[in-house]
């Protein structure tokens, strides 16, 4: 235990000398790092919303929405692939359970369920009397798109979020339709709600030829509003339920200008473009709207094949708004309309407090360790002070490094992680001073020994500590979270300063001096 390889010293070195790099510029002014060069480290710990103050906003996802929206999505290919196979039908509908039809005649049945494995996967197919069916969602299916759809509201927040240039957002999921966003340093989340807020499901659809928008919509045809014009007149249109082509084949979005007007132009992938194509080639002469969460936004006739993938959204748009459109095209549509169940506001005075109270806990705790330590064990205790410094040096970059965030359950588990940190030079010391007093062994022997016999215990200990907070990171929630963050960097880096470090300060001074006694 007290041949320590030159390799070893290395990586204690090189931990240390980055630990203090990626740690200073948490006590450098702001200006200062800035101006730093690009490969020197200049991130920071991030104050999570109870240190720097912010907004909390709880979500819930429509779920049943969602669905009826799928089902409504069938519903529309299912009326264009029964007329292309030349099958009966009567009754086309659906609801947010289910998507239903009936044949004309039973001797199609045969046809309709083939034509139904093909379009209609994941589905269950209920038959009564040979012509009457029923689509729904089986179980695991519905399970299973419940959870994309969160997931995918999630991604499309974070986006946004991102896209608006908000900074370090916290976005997590709570429950089976639940989202938690917390957004730190935001105090007005207005703006910031409205960019959510907004589905943002844009579709392009053909407005049906002589159809009266102000007479009950045909089948498979819906009545939709259009923007206000400069008077603040509104136009309806009877649209097309099918979708030719969806907002999700949207790459790009940017807002631009045209003839002076604020518009948005857009680019489609291969497969958008392709489709796109194929539309206005075959709808030459007709109106193609671009619908934007039910409501029309532009309708424009289409003169030409428009075959580049690529086209301009126009409207009455300000250069905010079309800004704001460009930001959701590009982030993507929500899966689901969500609806905000709670909403706080946490001040920055309150932060303040809570950062000030941290500090105090912690400075309190730092040198009443300190004290202790070198009152209890002398020279020994000393170097044990000396790697509770580096060790909080290194949970400081390690914390920057790693762009966590720091709340204030994170900082008691600092706090705990201070007295937890000489832990392992305790259990070194004791059993140091149990072969010197009791064994009668010389300083070589003793110091030996007592890293060799107390190495199982910490690492016993140290283990089954750090199992228990991976465990309250994997399934806990907000400050929980926080507290099992720095409590789980702390174990792991107490556990490299008490054994690495302080072995190493130990054997440079038993090697120099030679003691014949130890001071312990």
């Amino acid at each position: 235990m007290l041949q320590i390889p030159r390799w070893q010293k290395a990586v204690v070195l090189v931990i240390l000398l980055l630990g203090l790099a990626y740690s200073v510029p948490n006590v450098l002014p702001k200006f200062d790092t800035d101006g730093l060069p690009g490969w020197v480290p200049h991130k920071t710990i991030n104050l999570g919303l109870d240190l720097r103050g912010g907004s909390y906003l709880l979500m819930e996802v429509d779920l049943k929405k969602a669905f009826a929206d799928k089902f409504k999505d069938l519903e529309g290919t299912l009326r264009v692939r029964l007329r292309e196979r030349k099958i009966l039908y009567q009754g086309l509908g659906f609801d947010s359970g289910s998507t239903f039809f009936e044949l004309v005649n039973p001797d199609q049945e045969d046809q309709a369920r083939a034509l139904l494995r093909e379009t209609a996967f994941g589905h269950d197919v209920d038959v009564e009397d040979g012509t009457k069916f029923m689509l729904t969602l089986s179980d695991q299916e519905r399970r299973l798109q419940s959870s994309n759809i969160v997931n995918q509201s999630i991604e499309v927040i974070r986006l946004r979020l991102d896209e608006f240039g908000t900074k370090e957002p916290s976005i997590q999921r709570q429950g089976d339709e639940r989202i938690l966003v917390q957004l730190p340093g935001v105090g007005d989340t207005g703006e910031v709600k409205s960019l959510i807020g907004k589905t943002a499901v844009m579709a392009f659809r053909f407005v049906r030829d002589g159809a009266n928008p102000n007479a009950p919509a045909p089948p498979g045809t819906s009545v939709l509003e259009g923007e206000p014009d400069e008077l603040g007149q509104t136009f309806r249109y009877v649209v097309e339920n099918l979708k030719i082509v969806k907002g999700e084949r949207l790459t790009d979005a940017q807002s631009t200008f045209q003839d002076g007007q604020p518009v948005v132009s857009f680019v489609f992938d291969t497969r958008g473009a392709k489709e796109f194509g194929d539309a206005t080639r075959d709808g030459v002469g007709r109106l193609f709207a671009i619908v934007l969460d039910d409501k029309v936004i532009s309708a424009p006739r289409i003169r030409e094949p428009i075959l580049g993938g690529t086209g301009i959204i126009s409207g009455n748009f300000t250069i905010q708004s079309a800004r704001e459109l460009a930001i959701l095209l590009r982030a993507g549509s929500l899966p689901a309309p969500i609806s905000y169940l709670e909403e706080r506001t946490v001040g920055a005075s309150l932060g303040a407090d809570s950062v000030e109270a941290g500090k105090i806990a912690s400075a309190i705790g730092f040198v009443a360790v300190i004290i202790f330590m070198a009152l209890a064990y002398g020279r020994f205790g000393l170097y044990a002070n000396c790697a509770l410094v580096a060790n909080l040096v290194i949970i400081v970059a390690v914390l920057s490094g790693l762009q966590a965030t720091l709340t204030l359950p994170g900082i008691a588990g600092i706090v705990l992680t201070i007295g937890m940190a000489v832990d392992a030079n305790v259990l070194i010391f004791e059993r140091i001073r149990e072969e010197v007093n009791i064994n009668k062994r010389g300083p070589v022997t003793a110091i030996d020994a007592g890293y060799r016999q107390a190495m199982v215990t910490i690492l016993d200990a140290n283990l089954t500590t750090l199992i228990a907070s991976i465990l309250l990171f994997q399934f806990g929630t907000g400050p929980i979270k926080g507290f099992a963050v720095t409590l789980s960097i702390g174990i792991i880096t107490s556990m490299f300063t008490a054994i690495m470090l302080t072995r190493l300060l130990i054997v440079v001074w038993l090697r120099r001096r030679r003691p014949q006694t130890l001071p312990i």
